[in-house]
């Protein structure tokens, strides 16, 4: 009697003699954290500043937040790959986002209406000064490598939009920044193993414009990748 297997099925495959002692899992996630930048009634300089991301997890004060919550990262430890983890990074993606801290001190900084709203030209031209004049930088702790001008990572690509002015002063309009492709590391991927230390540093070049006192920003880093963890069954 043979087994029922389905037409052109090939030949059923052999049982193996032993159970594993451990399984592995596959999946695409990404990794995330956010830097902002500026207060109400405060001058920020921005040229010549190294500021780093993946330094602050999740519920802890850092990086211009107080605490840090799911929308500004995901990393439970500060910096580190969760250990039996291997992560493989093929896509670093930079996300500028403006705010006006006019509108409420304790404003998120991905509410971007306040680019409509008096000061508005202003903080557009803030926005594409630092798209223009940031780095993406590795630190892995003894190496530093640079990884692209931010406007060459996805997400990056720009403000658009319009805003008008009417007779009595009064400003309207829209403005968003552009998403653009994810770019880096599309053929070769880097590869992040278990328990490893990392950081990405964004730097701004001696040019970057200085936020006024109504102008604020904010910049969160995305790594897409592959993750491979280990489950052991016995």
């Amino acid at each position: 009697m043979h087994p029922l297997v389905s037409p052109g099925a090939g030949p059923i495959p052999g049982v193996p003699q032993h159970q594993p002692s451990n399984l592995f899992r596959f999946g695409e996630i990404t990794l995330y954290s956010t830097f902002t930048f500026g207060a109400q009634g405060v001058v920020t300089p921005l040229a010549n500043t190294t500021n780093r991301l993946f330094a602050t997890p999740l519920g802890q004060n850092g990086q211009g937040f107080a605490p840090m919550t799911v929308g500004e990262t995901n990393l439970k430890e500060a910096g580190r790959i969760p250990s039996g983890q291997a992560y493989d990074v093929f896509g670093v993606a930079g996300q500028v986002m403006g705010w006006d801290p006019t509108n409420n001190n304790t404003d998120v900084p991905f509410n971007v209406n306040g680019l409509a709203g008096a000061g508005g030209l202003g903080l557009v031209a803030d926005l594409q000064s630092a798209i223009n004049n940031a780095i993406l930088v590795w630190d892995f702790t003894q190496t530093q490598v640079f990884i692209c001008p931010l406007m060459l990572a996805g997400a990056g690509g720009g403000a658009f939009g319009a805003i008008s002015q009417n007779a009595a002063g009064a400003n309207s309009g829209s403005m968003g920044n552009g998403n653009g492709g994810i770019w880096m590391y599309r053929r070769h991927p880097v590869a992040l193993p278990g328990n490893s230390t990392f950081a990405v540093l964004l730097q701004f070049g001696g040019y970057a414009s200085q936020l006024g006192v109504n102008s604020g920003l904010a910049v969160r880093v995305v790594l897409l990748g592959y993750y491979k963890s280990v489950i052991e069954i016995g």
